[in-house]
């Protein structure tokens, strides 16, 4: 056995059921050294990085239809529900950081030393499954980007994006700083694209600073909530909670109280910071939908190619559909990295079971690719915002088994110390997991109902039943 797989976990804490095991990613665990008398911005920026590739999570292509949908139906109205998704993604993965930094174990780990052998397997399923989920949205995605950018067809770009898994054995073997270092080049790829987009668009400020305050239209009105619950549940990436529990570990910083309060403060700045970008991209899709296709009568685009198609001819400038197209290969491209890594971090935390990372890769890229490759070779390339669809609905499903255990582990005191979740904290984040939840099984029994039931149910209700 290697020495870094050696490292046993320190145990602050005695509630787990079972002892720890080895550390997360051990062979980047603790690898990028905090200096201990920096000033502020050095240690800040030795804290750098890893909330970028969290963020990744929350601009895939996953969430550009629901936000290509909401600008285009709705105009500006939705941009607060962007707003309100991206604080509670900020809120959460702070608690992410703080269990990984508190107890040196991931939400996979603390997961398999608390629950029973039965309900761990049970999780871990599940949360293959929703990986599995995410990275089939990063495959379509990237494959549109291929096809709208050079012509090549769908089935032949899911297969031509197989081979990041080169590039991504090859950043691991070079060390972590790579791997941020590439992540945070395609976000500045996929922010700069939108920016100048933002440019050609230009839309109305007042109409979008007005967009950002959340008000009762958004839930009496049925096809806002239904596209407000789509954004809200592509949003919050369930991998995410396990990804960054982890990766905030590659930092070496002081095993004291005091070391450990520094890092969660300074890791919680880099994820703030990183989410804020997300938000900017994710508002820009929106407001950029608005501007270019709600007053110019074409509300119903909801299609990644169909926004590609009718961008350029609309604003009068020739580049504005590459650009779209670049960024929607970045942002596919960008998310297969942390999806390699989160998979990885899934199969060794839960199961405590290692394998070499190129067939972890093989084996992630397979479910994703086959599927993908099926439909589109069954059913035509048309079906391609159908999986995109179906991909978020599948990690709707996953959502609320992740966000309890890392809203349950981090209340307890005795498994987090002085780290645990102080009163004003655990009332917000068991609410904005019930409202997850909440959202997520009301998408669900949308999705799945016959229309029929849903009608009756509804009208039982005095509700509008919604639309399929």
């Amino acid at each position: 056995m290697d020495q870094p797989s050696r490292i046993i976990v320190p145990e602050p804490a005695i509630s787990w059921r079972k002892r720890a095991g080895q550390v997360s990613l051990p062979e980047v665990h603790r690898s990028i050294v905090v200096p201990i008398t920096a000033s502020f911005w050095r240690k800040l920026l030795a804290f750098s990085g890893p909330g970028f590739l969290v963020a990744v999570g929350y601009m895939d292509p996953g969430n550009w239809a629901t936000d290509l949908s909401g600008g285009a139906q709705f105009g500006y109205s939705l941009l607060a529900v962007v707003m309100i998704s991206n604080l509670m993604a900020i809120m959460l993965q702070h608690l992410c950081i703080k269990l990984g930094v508190a107890t040196g174990r991931d939400l996979a780990q603390a997961c398999r030393d608390h629950y029973s052998t039965p309900t761990v397997w049970f999780l871990w399923i599940l949360c293959e499954i929703a990986i599995a989920a995410c990275d089939l949205a990063e495959v379509v995605g990237s494959a549109i980007g291929l096809q709208l950018l050079f012509g090549i067809p769908l089935v032949w770009g899911c297969i031509i994006t197989a081979l990041d898994v080169l590039a991504v054995l090859y950043l691991q073997t070079k060390g972590f700083r790579y791997i941020e270092a590439l992540v945070i080049t395609l976000i500045a790829t996929i922010g700069s694209c939108f920016a100048a987009e933002l440019i050609f668009s230009k839309p109305t400020l007042t109409g979008v600073m007005l967009g950002f305050i959340p008000g009762p239209h958004i839930v009496m009105d049925q096809g806002m909530l239904y596209v407000s619950i789509g954004i809200i549940g592509a949003t919050v990436m369930p991998h995410n909670l396990y990804l960054h529990s982890s990766i905030v570990q590659t930092r070496k910083f002081e095993q004291t109280p005091v070391g450990r309060r520094e890092a969660i403060k300074f890791a919680t700045i880099d994820s703030s910071v990183a989410l804020m970008f997300a938000l900017f991209i994710n508002g820009a899709i929106l407001v950029l939908a608005a501007a270019v296709f709600h007053w110019s009568g074409h509300q119903d685009v909801a299609e990644i190619q169909d926004a590609y198609k009718l961008l350029s001819p609309l604003l009068g400038v020739g580049i504005a559909s590459i650009l779209f197209a670049v960024a929607l290969l970045a942002s596919g491209q960008n998310s297969t990295l942390t999806g390699t890594l989160a998979g990885q971090i899934v199969m060794e935390g839960f199961l405590n079971f290692r394998i070499t990372p190129w067939l972890r890769r093989l084996i992630t890229r397979a479910l994703a690719i086959i599927p993908a490759v099926l439909i589109i070779g069954i059913f035509g390339e048309g079906k391609t915002t159908q999986l995109l669809v179906a991909s978020q609905v599948v990690l709707s499903m996953q959502l609320g088994f992740a966000v309890w255990p890392l809203m349950r582990f981090t209340d307890e005191k005795t498994k987090m110390g002085e780290f645990a979740n102080r009163l004003w904290l655990k009332i917000l984040g068991w609410t904005v997991a019930g409202i997850i939840i909440v959202l997520n099984v009301k998408l669900l029994f949308d999705t799945f109902m016959p229309a029929a039931v849903l009608k009756t149910i509804y009208g039982f209700l005095g509700l509008p039943a919604p639309m399929q």
